[in-house]
């Protein structure tokens, strides 16, 4: 549906988007992630058309819209929502109704969309308070029925829910499905949570130094990223370096910090490597427990451990190499772990992703 073909953005001879090319299918949810400051909002106002870039071109079905003009028929296929709320100073009422008054519509056809709309984003009831007394997440979803009561094919989302909290994030994510299943309205948007992302996205797009470093689907960026600097960035949690030594079984073995680690892949010997291990992929043993299973067995001592949301990352120590695991609270009590305990890792030879020596290459 649209086609971004190397784009560009410089704000005063200062570099923004540095080449993003990349196409988004009709009618999925394409999320872009990264880092602050790395283009995506750029990008987002240029595919909005509110603003152009340097140099490059965006296509919709086959048509530019880079030189689009400001009456140009096609802006009304685009509906944008940003990260902070925008609230007339008039009732939730008229603040839904300007778009389609803009688009002419009669005051019973106007009256009808809005009344569906605030039934849909759960605010019935609402049309006559003023809009600027709403709390920060009715309001967003006040903007987000301004959008979408004038039935945009693309709707563009800039973080809508980086402000609110747990229960207003679940109510806009909702709508944001809503719209994508129901209405078949193609949604691109970007986050900073990188959980909201897996929840919502057909497709991701890993944004970097104002360029795509990685695009795909879910399991394709979040298991296996192309890189360093993304695998850092998606929390993968332990990085390690090493060197393939052998050939062994249909596997590599990898020499890190003088302990062998086995591999899925046909990797020559002899290449330096970096490799990542999910922390959640890693099982800790306190006793005879049976292992043999996984081809990666390491005994070692907790050197710290750290509270992370519901759940504690343990940082274990096995001679030069340190590991991160990922345990509940529930077996921290009853295992009693803490610094000092002897304990053994394992984790099997798939749950090991092995990336180039280098990290800041795009490998789309």
């Amino acid at each position: 549906m649209i086609d971004i073909w190397n784009i560009t953005k410089e704000f005063d001879g200062n570099p923004i988007l540095t080449g993003v090319s990349e196409s988004i299918r009709k009618g999925e949810i394409f999320v872009i992630i990264g880092p602050s400051g790395q283009g995506k909002t750029t990008l987002l106002r240029i595919l909005g058309l509110l603003q152009k870039p340097t140099s490059g071109e965006v296509l919709l079905e086959g048509k530019s819209l880079t030189h689009v003009s400001e009456t140009d028929p096609v802006r009304r296929r685009i509906g944008m929502v940003f990260q902070n709320p925008i609230a007339f100073r008039e009732s939730v009422y008229h603040n839904i109704a300007i778009g389609l008054r803009y688009r002419g519509f009669g005051k019973e056809a106007i009256n009808e969309k809005i009344l569906q709309k605030l039934d849909e984003i759960g605010l019935s009831g609402y049309e006559n308070r003023k809009a600027t007394t709403l709390s920060g997440g009715e309001k967003q979803r006040v903007s987000l029925a301004r959008v979408m009561v004038t039935g945009p094919d693309i709707l563009i989302l800039d973080e809508p829910t980086a402000n609110l909290d747990p229960v207003s994030t679940e109510v806009i994510e909702n709508l944001i499905r809503h719209y994508n299943k129901e209405l078949g309205t193609t949604v691109i948007m970007s986050t900073h949570d990188l959980m909201q992302g897996q929840r919502l996205a057909d497709r991701v797009a890993v944004m970097m130094n104002g360029r795509f470093i990685q695009s795909g689907t879910i399991f394709d960026v979040f298991t296996r990223p192309c890189s360093v600097d993304v695998a850092k960035f998606i929390g993968m949690g332990n990085i390690l370096p090493g060197k393939v030594i052998r050939k062994e079984e249909g596997m590599s073995v990898i020499l890190s910090h003088g302990i062998e680690i086995h591999a899925i892949g046909d990797i020559p010997v002899g290449t330096q490597i970096r490799m990542a291990i999910r922390p959640e992929e890693i099982t800790l043993h306190t006793g005879p427990d049976r292992w043999s299973s996984a081809r990666n067995v390491l005994f070692g001592t907790i050197d710290a451990v750290r509270p992370f949301g519901i759940i504690s990352l343990i940082s274990v120590k096995s001679g030069e190499l340190t590991l991160s695991v990922q345990v509940t609270w529930q077996s921290i009590r009853e295992l009693d772990l803490k610094p000092g305990v002897e304990v053994v890792l394992s984790f099997k030879a798939p749950s090991v992703h092995i990336m180039p020596e280098e990290n800041d290459h795009a490998c789309l």
